[in-house]
């Protein structure tokens, strides 16, 4: 299974918006991302706190890609 660096809460965004993901709105420092096809997450955005694999578990769960899709979208 390969690693999923840490990340910000902005690189993940970024990483998201790759896959056609657009934010749907904010609450705080919470964004709520949408996917045309109807997937969904909620990625935390705080001030250069890196996320832990626990949240990064479930983004990856909530948006249906694997963790290989997901580097891919970094670019590593």
């Amino acid at each position: 299974m390969s690693h999923i660096p840490r990340l910000t809460g902005q690189e993940v965004v970024r990483a998201l918006s790759k896959a056609g993901f657009v934010v749907l709105r904010q609450r705080g420092s919470h964004l709520f991302l949408k996917h045309a096809d109807g997937r969904a997450t909620v990625v935390p955005i705080h001030s250069s706190e890196v996320l832990g694999p626990g949240i990064m578990s479930k983004i990856l769960r909530d948006t249906k890609l694997s963790r290989v899709e997901f580097l891919r979208l970094l670019g590593k």
